[in-house]
């Protein structure tokens, strides 16, 4: 299909699901059944049945050795058919580990996804397609596998293809930008040419929460800086990225004082609340990932944006890109995604809430409303009804493809003893504990957690990252230990009974903790985790930290610790 597409291809692709489905798999069995991972389940068959009964369900795990095998430069028919030519690389904030998948050359069709979702918010938003969109993109430096072969994050890889096609005018940073590796660089100058161009934005965004709001912060620190630029027409010297130079000062132009002192009267103001619609004053909406763990930065973007619609967009994994949300300005808790039957071939494991098995694996048409599911994932690049580790909800159907609700990752995120608890499970303590710090006018930009087994009785720990709503003269942080202490107690009566039944006096789970950080801990946890590989485009703050010098960043900027100081009710 091309990408000159209307959505007439989005009614095509969703009422022809379970025709489409089957011819995807009927295609990818055709140029992969004689790889030697296949061959040894298929025998050259291509028989849709063959392959469900034969073909095991695995994990990366099961998978890795194969992959490294080719990233090691034995041939791509290990796993594909058709050449592998570069690595996807998972960021490993999600997991706690870096991940690699083999990708062919053609990325269309995740470009016709991405192009279907730019239409659907062209449907819905008036406006959007008259006007600039201001989205943070950043690439990294592309390395190789041991064979040469490309290896980077997926973002990186395809905007690097000859398959890209650029937004162009649509967009106020020009690629050069984008194409800067240096992320300090690329986001001062994304910023930049935003501001020059603040009365023709529509829409400003990032690909995930986190990555928006820490964009945001960056602001808050170089904004008498960018204003300067503005007022002389001159870009600072330590942008010296020529690229960069080049392309800002042709969007600077002339010096521009008025609106520089627009800017800073804007930013200078004691409170930051709705600084995106105030800087970007035609501004729709704000485009970025706010599902799952991306929840926590809901509150924090609604702040800033004078509670513009928060628009969540596309669902996509290095595995593969899933599919869309074809009701963009619903509320964020009411996001679902609607699956795109040609981006891969997908099969469901039925699960319970807590995600554990209990049905046979259907299709994707075959799933049912209300039922929670974990997606296997079959592509044209060498994975085979491979699992993702994500557990969905299904809200209904749109035409005959189902639409999911993202629940959360599959793994347990917290235990201490024999309880589980959940990224879901972590979510919705935060959120109800939340209005305790609405209370004293302060919100939450970042938080992180892990299970403390130092101590005896072990006991869950969470860092979390506060701004004030209203700056004071002396920028300093104003802790109450009573509100504090109510936090922590919030938060355990709003985790699991069977947690809390260990919570008891003399039980085996000790009293819940949360370390304050300095404002800024979260940039430095980026920065430390992007210096390692990950990629600030795809950056999401773990929930759970795994990493012993992850954890000293933390530590290192610790302004208090407070306690629950009562046993949750059981």
């Amino acid at each position: 299909m091309s990408l000159g597409c209307d959505l007439s291809v989005l009614e095509e692709l969703t009422s022809n699901a379970k025709q489409i489905q089957d011819d995807v798999l009927t295609k990818i069995l055709k140029a992969n059944t004689n790889t030697e991972y296949l061959s040894r389940f298929l025998e050259g068959s291509s028989e849709k049945e063959l392959f469900k009964k034969n073909v095991p369900v695995v994990s990366y795990e099961d998978v890795k050795p194969y992959i490294d095998r080719v990233a090691n430069g034995e041939p791509s028919d290990i796993l594909s058919g058709k050449p592998i030519t570069a690595f996807f690389r998972s960021t490993g904030t999600s997991s706690g580990e870096k991940k690699i998948f083999p990708a062919n050359d053609n990325f269309e069709d995740i470009l016709l996804g991405l192009a279907l979702s730019s239409l659907v918010m062209s449907k819905h938003v008036d406006g959007y397609k008259q006007g600039k969109v201001m989205i943070f993109k950043f690439i990294q430096p592309i390395s190789t596998t041991p064979c040469g072969l490309p290896l980077a994050p997926s973002i990186t890889i395809i905007m690097k293809s000859k398959c890209y096609r650029s937004p162009g005018k649509r967009s106020t940073t020009p690629d050069e930008i984008i194409m800067c590796t240096d992320p300090k660089q690329s986001m001062y100058c994304q910023l930049l040419c935003g501001l020059v161009q603040r009365d023709e934005v529509v829409s400003v965004g990032a690909l995930f929460a986190s990555v928006l709001v820490q964009i945001i912060r960056f602001l808050e620190k170089y904004w008498k800086e960018l204003c300067s630029n503005i007022r002389s027409g001159h870009v600072s010297d330590w942008i010296t990225d020529h690229c960069c130079r080049d392309s800002v000062s042709t969007i600077l132009g002339e010096p521009n004082p008025e609106l520089a002192d627009l800017i800073e009267n804007e930013c200078g103001q004691e409170s930051w609340q709705g600084i995106v619609s105030r800087l970007w004053p035609k501004t729709k909406c704000v485009e970025t990932i706010v599902t799952g763990i991306m929840a926590q930065y809901i509150p924090a973007l609604e702040f800033y944006s004078d509670k513009l619609p928060i628009v969540s967009s596309i669902y996509g994994s290095s595995e593969t890109f899933f599919g869309l949300n074809v009701n963009p300005l619903c509320k964020p808790q009411h996001v679902s995604y609607t699956f795109l039957p040609n981006m891969s071939y997908f099969e469901f494991i039925h699960v319970d809430a807590d995600g554990e098995a209990t049905g046979e694996i259907v299709d994707l048409v075959d799933v049912k409303s209300g039922g929670y599911y974990e997606p296997l994932v079959t592509n044209y690049s060498g994975l085979y009804r491979c699992r993702v580790g994500d557990v969905l909800h299904v809200t209904g159907f749109y035409n005959n493809a189902p639409q999911f609700r993202f629940v959360r990752r599959k793994n347990t995120v917290l235990s201490i003893f024999v309880e589980s608890t959940t990224e879901e499970d972590v979510l919705k303590a935060l959120d109800r504990a939340t209005v305790v710090l609405e209370s004293s006018d302060l919100m939450l930009t970042g938080f992180t957690c892990f299970g403390d087994v130092s101590t005896v009785p072990g006991h869950y720990v969470f860092y979390l990252e506060l701004k004030a709503k209203v700056n004071n003269d002396t920028n300093v942080l104003l802790l109450d230990e009573k509100v504090l202490v109510e936090y922590c107690c919030v938060m355990e009566e709003s985790l699991s009974s069977f947690y809390r039944s260990l919570r008891r006096k003399d039980g085996p789970i000790g009293p819940l903790e949360v370390r304050v950080v300095q404002q800024g801990t979260f940039d430095s946890l980026m920065e430390f985790f992007v210096s390692r590989g990950a990629s600030i485009t795809q950056y999401k703050t773990p929930i759970c930290i795994n990493s012993v010098e992850a954890s000293r960043v933390l530590e290192d900027k610790v302004l208090a610790r407070f306690f629950s100081d009562k046993s949750p009710t059981i």
